[in-house]
């Protein structure tokens, strides 16, 4: 598999100086290509395909096995982030499952290092990614702490998983950025009683708006949520593996990034959002779960930097 992207040599060098960023919960880097004016990442395929097609096949994913998929998460956002650099870019269509569905982090195509060459921090100033994801200092085109902005990007995942759906409308950004900074969302009503009250904690602390509240990653990694193993993943993992339909071969339909819309295959299909809060649950909050790979032009972010 490949991403098709622009040259960015500080995403590129963070990529090639890190070794192409192998981790355990990293989608592993096989090589990277330049021809001409295009970099083309190729990747190890990833059986399963992307986590946003599985929760468009099959809903609600169980607050364990979330909480078990976030954690991998996490832990490989730690792994980056411990290496000094910052995914930008996490989303649905970017994480990938494996044969055994455990899922990896991949699609570095906005990742930057977030310290200079005397290790000191560095603001980021490319206002990059899907919208639906990113954080409001994001979205409002400030100078932000781009850890801090995939915290955010993460706890946006973990609602997506427990819902099956999105905390937020997307197709107005001066109404998605209002929404963010006024703590508009909501669980959804079929959900409400059945998520614990720890997943609901994280959930709220990880989407505040305020950085100097919300939670760093050491402290999402410390949560009592994500700490507390009520069952084997093993065995939680092959149950769902079990009830799961299977995956056929796909790409996004018309799509360029073929590594974010997740586990390759040459027919395109069409992806079917889910209902909305709007329309589900009769409440003016979120939105359908869909694809950001192929946005309009008040969902996607454009670099500046």
């Amino acid at each position: 598999m490949a991403t098709q992207l622009s040259p960015r040599n500080s995403e590129v060098n963070a990529l090639e100086q890190r070794g192409y960023l192998i981790g355990k919960k990293i989608g592993q880097v096989h090589s990277i290509l330049q021809r001409g004016p295009r970099v083309f990442i190729f990747m190890r395929y990833a059986d399963n395909g992307d986590l946003l097609d599985f929760v468009k096949r099959n809903g609600v994913v169980p607050e364990q096995q979330s909480k078990l998929w976030f954690r991998q998460m996490a832990s490989g956002l730690h792994y980056l982030h411990g290496k000094n650099i910052a995914h930008r870019d996490l989303k649905c269509e970017n994480i990938l499952l494996s044969r055994k569905f455990n899922v990896k982090l991949a699609d570095f195509g906005f990742a930057r290092f977030c310290v200079d060459h005397e290790g000191r921090r560095v603001l980021s100033e490319t206002y990059c990614g899907s919208a639906a994801y990113a954080a409001p200092e994001v979205v409002s085109g400030t100078p932000y702490n781009p850890k801090l902005a995939d915290v955010w990007s993460l706890g946006i995942i973990l609602f997506i998983m427990l819902n099956a759906s999105m905390p937020f409308d997307d197709s107005n950004l001066k109404k998605l950025l209002k929404d963010q900074m006024s703590r508009n969302w909501m669980f959804r009503s079929r959900v409400r009683e059945t998520v614990s009250a720890l997943a609901k904690s994280i959930v709220k602390h990880i989407l505040e708006p305020d950085i100097t509240l919300r939670l760093t990653l050491e402290r999402v990694l410390g949560h009592e949520w994500v700490r507390t193993k009520k069952e084997k993943p093993g065995s939680l993992t092959g149950r769902l593996v079990h009830s799961a339909p299977p995956i056929h071969a796909q790409t996004c339909g018309g799509g360029g990034n073929l590594v974010g819309a997740g586990a390759a295959g040459n027919v395109p299909v069409v992806l079917r959002g889910l209902p909305s809060f709007k329309n589900a649950d009769n409440q003016n909050h979120g939105n359908a779960v869909k694809s950001t790979d192929n946005p309009g032009k008040d969902t996607q972010l454009s670099a500046i930097e």
